[in-house]
């Protein structure tokens, strides 16, 4: 007997807490709220970095070609802004990024499973791939040029060939990860093959998948980076890294601390438009972010 209601208490506690969560109901947050916790802390953090620039200038650390004040990197900006040259220079690295990203995407999503579904391919491809990811990209660029020749398919194989095993890894890692109970669950119901694949191989290993998009992009941003600033040619337009290759062959320090800024900040913004919602959704559909 006292078994018994040891199990009904139990339960009891067992549907009260669904119950609990169930009640828990997503707010959105308020726009000063966001702006207080999301755009406040960065904002501050670059205010206090450009300071200690400022006083470094100031004190006179080093002579003013090593290390120009905050003003003539404002000043080289406002030059290729009024030229008109700014966005294109921008537009030409972040277009070619996106786009060899996209492709990494498409060719690193099917290998990934591929090699995360076949025990033999795994045990053929699986060590090159780890292999690839971790060799610097800029290895690639020599050859590249090369087979290709100075033009925009350097470009994109050496983006490939730095971001689609990082995509591939992130999804076997994403797979390896998924509870075998989900697998059991999905063929008991029939999801099988691709079906399978589609409705519960990759929605449970989307975490891993997602982190292994993240490394992608880095490794395409980090990639073309390299590419531009080797392989240089007026057919390829000016871009980012072949901004920065030029401030050093002019002995231009507020043009090199320029294009070293606008990387980064194409880096910072492409994570906080795209990744970190993309994150978020993830997160929230699996009930581990209450607040948005």
């Amino acid at each position: 007997m006292a078994s018994t209601d040891t199990k009904s208490d139990d339960l009891a506690g067992l549907e009260a807490g669904l119950d609990a969560l169930d009640a828990v109901q997503v707010r959105r947050t308020p726009v000063r709220e966001v702006l207080v916790r999301k755009v406040l802390p960065p904002v501050v953090a670059v205010v206090l970095v450009v300071l200690v620039w400022q006083l470094l200038v100031w004190a006179e650390v080093t002579d003013d070609y090593k290390l120009p004040p905050p003003s003539a990197v404002w000043d080289s900006m406002k030059d290729m802004w009024l030229q008109g040259t700014l966005l294109e220079v921008v537009w030409t690295s972040v277009s070619r990024g996106l786009l060899g990203f996209l492709m990494a995407v498409a060719i690193g999503t099917p290998l990934g499973l591929l090699v995360a579904r076949v025990k033999v391919v795994r045990a053929g491809i699986g060590p090159i791939l780890s292999g690839l990811q971790s060799l610097p990209s800029v290895a690639w660029v020599a050859p590249a040029i090369i087979w290709l020749g100075l033009n925009d398919k350097t470009m994109y194989a050496v983006i490939l060939l730095g971001a689609v095993p990082s995509v591939a890894n992130g999804l076997v890692s994403g797979v390896d990860q998924v509870p075998p109970l989900f697998l059991r669950a999905g063929r008991t119901l029939g999801a099988t093959g691709l079906r399978g694949t589609w409705h519960i191989v990759l929605p449970a290993s989307l975490p891993g998948y997602l982190a292994g998009l993240k490394q992608g992009w880095a490794f395409s941003w980090r990639s073309l980076m390299a590419a531009e600033i080797i392989a240089s040619s007026p057919d390829l337009g000016l871009g980012l890294g072949q901004l920065l290759e030029n401030g050093r062959n002019n002995f231009d320090m507020p043009g090199i601390f320029l294009a070293i800024l606008l990387i980064l900040f194409v880096g910072i913004a492409i994570d906080l438009l795209i990744f970190s919602p993309l994150e978020r959704r993830v997160l929230r559909g699996r009930g581990l972010l209450v607040k948005s």
